[in-house]
């Protein structure tokens, strides 16, 4: 590229990758308010969460897009073309998680809350455990990917382990409650499908960290 057009290039890359990290705070902020949701079972702040959601897709149709301008006008290469492309991958995996986390607040404001079931206590202390390592998980990856730290992304994996746990202690209690109060089998079913919510989000957040690391190391990896 030429100096000039480089530096047209240079300040699209930055203007496009703080619209990035904009959504991904964007997002983060609604994971945070879905498992606030989970312990309230509020019907409103659901209502809300789902009433906004195409906030999000707008700005990642629109993130999309941009990326698909300066691919074809500049036709980037080496670690220029691996940040459009990690953009754009994980551009994808921040909706979903928006997506999900509107999922998580529509079905907790149900009977599915755990607020409604105080009979079962240790799925509330459960589900709130959870919920503090999922949004660590996903706010360290999108530190990972502002700082373009890989050893922080690395160090997502670790808690991607604790998640699974606590998702499987999960179903083993919805397993054992079921026989002992099949009157509220529905609710316990609905009660372990948040927790299914939870990990996904907790995949996405895994997914973001692969691509942090193949944008510093050049190294696909897959967890």
């Amino acid at each position: 590229m030429s100096p000039g057009v480089s530096y047209t290039f240079h300040r699209q890359i930055d203007k496009l990758f703080q619209e990035f990290i904009a959504l991904g705070a964007m997002v983060e902020e609604r994971v945070r308010r879905a498992c606030d949701i989970i312990q309230s079972g509020d019907m409103e702040a659901a209502r809300e969460l789902v009433r906004t959601d195409y906030q999000v897709d707008e700005a990642e149709i629109d993130i999309e897009e941009e990326c698909l301008k300066i691919l074809a006008l500049y036709q980037p290469v080496a670690r220029d073309l691996r940040l459009v492309i990690t953009i754009i991958k994980t551009n994808n995996e921040i909706e979903r998680i928006a997506d999900y986390a509107a999922s998580l607040a529509q079905r907790a404001a149900s009977d599915a809350s755990p607020s409604s079931a105080p009979d079962f206590p240790e799925l509330l202390a459960e589900y709130r455990e959870m919920s503090d390592k999922v949004i660590a998980m996903f706010t360290r990856s999108l530190d990972a990917l502002a700082h373009q730290d890989a050893d922080l992304a690395h160090e997502i994996f670790h808690l991607d382990d604790q998640v699974d746990h606590h998702r499987n202690r999960a179903y083993r209690t919805v397993i054992e409650e079921i026989p002992r109060h099949p009157e509220r089998a529905e609710r316990l079913v609905n009660l372990y499908i948040l927790a299914r919510h939870l990990e996904r989000i907790a995949d996405r957040a895994t997914n973001i960290a692969e691509e942090v690391i193949y944008l510093v190391e050049g190294e696909i990896t897959r967890i």
